[in-house]
């Protein structure tokens, strides 16, 4: 739960971030600090399509072909992350314990080159189903806009690790 929170307390940065490099952002307007989160989490999916829409150059009838991709391959998308982070981060308590069983280190690389091949065949998938409304130079402007956001996400997340690390309690021998 505080994890969907810190996610979407990110997501939200991002779109403000991207938005004002976009150059369209526009003040908000009669926001009622009182509204639940479901309809800031509207207001911020509209606010971000929006931008997605002008800088990839899409019509309203392919945003609802996209929107109807994302449902399709997002969730897909985000549990192969997770299951690749969980495989990384077993990898990482195995590799750093005092003796690590090497069966399950060489189980956790057969997973994870078994996750990246299925990330390839999903990705692949994405894009024959995005090509079917999307012409290539809208294609290429929508992975570079995934991109952004990604690296934005992980420099914001190193931000908050490097912030967390300064304020944590120096431990002495």
């Amino acid at each position: 739960m505080i994890r969907r929170m810190k996610i979407s307390i990110v997501a939200a940065f991002l779109a403000v971030v991207a938005l004002s490099e976009a150059g369209i952002a526009q003040p908000v307007k009669n926001v009622d600090s009182s509204a639940g989160r479901p309809v800031l989490e509207r207001q911020f999916r509209e606010r971000l399509a929006k931008l997605a829409q002008t800088r990839i150059g899409l019509t309203d009838a392919q945003m609802t072909q996209l929107e109807q991709s994302t449902a399709r391959y997002g969730p897909r998308l985000s549990k192969l992350a997770a299951d690749e982070r969980e495989t990384r981060r077993q990898l990482r308590v195995e590799l750093t314990s005092p003796q690590p069983n090497q069966q399950h280190v060489g189980q956790l690389l057969d997973n994870s080159v078994q996750l990246q091949k299925q990330r390839v065949d999903l990705v692949e998938a994405e894009q024959k189903d995005l090509a079917r409304f999307m012409t290539p130079v809208q294609r290429a402007r929508y992975i570079a806009l995934q991109q952004q956001f990604r690296r934005r996400t992980q420099e914001l997340s190193g931000q908050r690790a490097a912030k967390r690390a300064a304020k944590a309690p120096v431990k002495l021998p």
